[in-house]
């Protein structure tokens, strides 16, 4: 018996220290070592990975905002200009019409709630694939965002909104810790909670999922609607950190966020979309950036890296498949079938 159970747990051991489970973890090792050896002066220093730790802060959040529709079987195309918009909407509400901080955060997170429900409606009810809905919102965000802005920066964010933004405690940024929270609250949602069942329940099997009683037009609405909220929350966050709102941010973190929520999937959950391995995923992949540049190599080297990154990431993602959510539905249908009553109990 003992010996079973040796070989049983070194069977679990084995695979949950396998390439496939933690290979971000290994890729980083290695480029660790690498840049290391090669730069140790820069690489090593402090300064860069207190820097590389505050500075991947958007593209975590992002990446996070992401994965929940991903997790229920939605792509959104959109969300380099919904963190962009974010960002444009809350400066133009505090410089050019004076609104205070509270307010203006408040209606910037509404409007991020409100282009969750607008996605989510062309996908439900008007039946348009995902990837067509959210390119033409983001090419409605795109006039929005010049629109209110002329095509120019908005100037002159309020000094207390621009001081949280490169705020600390103990050299830790207020925006790292916003991410891990929210990065927690997330984690907890999907793997610790029925709705998030249900999220990963859709994306595995849509019709599976429908027909073990999800509602799951509610679904997708809801992660639609979280992705929003969140991608407006990294806006306002851009514009802090910055002091100014530039009308070109968004699009630069749509390839970062989708390679880290891609490659994320392969990490821990078996080809689910996660949390953990997204944010593991977001600094294993600016840590090989950080070296690359540090290392005087061209400009135009990191758009090639994250590029070949993300064809290797959803390849890997393709090759595991979505194993976690098969066990979703599962749990869904065990959980209907315990509430139905039984002809015992009086219903006949």
């Amino acid at each position: 018996m003992s010996e079973h159970v040796d070989r049983s747990g070194w069977a679990r051991a084995r695979r949950y220290l396998g390439f496939r489970n933690i290979s971000a973890i290994y890729i980083f090792v290695v480029i660790f070592a690498v840049f290391a050896i090669r730069i140790p002066s820069t690489f090593l220093a402090s300064t860069t990975w207190r820097t590389l730790l505050d500075n991947q802060v958007i593209t975590g959040i992002t990446a996070i905002a992401l994965i929940i529709p991903l997790a229920a079987g939605v792509f959104n195309l959109a969300i380099g200009l919904q963190v962009g918009a974010g960002s444009m909407f809350v400066a133009w509400l505090l410089v050019s019409h004076g609104v205070s901080i509270p307010a203006a955060l408040a209606v910037t997170a509404l409007s991020g709630i409100l282009i969750g429900l607008i996605s989510g409606w062309l996908i439900v009810k008007v039946r348009i694939d995902s990837f067509i809905a959210t390119l033409g919102v983001s090419s409605l965000l795109a006039a929005f965002i010049t629109g209110i802005s002329g095509g120019e920066q908005i100037l002159g964010v309020p000094d207390s909104y621009a001081n949280f933004g490169v705020g600390n405690f103990g050299g830790i940024t207020y925006s790292f810790v916003i991410l891990m929270a929210l990065a927690l609250i997330v984690w907890y949602l999907l793997e610790r909670t029925p709705s998030g069942r249900r999220v990963y329940a859709t994306g595995g099997n849509i019709e599976a999922a429908r027909l073990a009683g999800v509602n799951t037009t509610k679904v997708i609405f809801g992660s639609l609607v979280a992705c929003g909220l969140l991608a407006a929350i990294a806006g306002m966050l851009v514009t802090a950190r910055l002091g100014n709102a530039d009308p070109t941010i968004g699009p630069s973190y749509l390839v970062p966020a989708f390679t880290a929520a891609f490659l994320g999937s392969t990490q821990f959950r078996g080809g689910r979309f996660n949390v953990w391995g997204t944010v593991l995923s977001v600094y294993v992949l600016a840590a090989g950036v950080k070296g690359l540049q540090l290392s005087g190599a061209p400009v135009w080297i990191p758009d090639v890296f994250n590029g070949a990154s993300l064809l290797v990431a959803v390849g890997m993602a393709k090759y595991q498949g979505p194993s976690g959510d098969y066990y979703s539905i599962r749990r869904i249908l065990r959980m209907r079938v315990r509430s139905v009553p039984s002809l015992e109990d009086g219903d006949g």
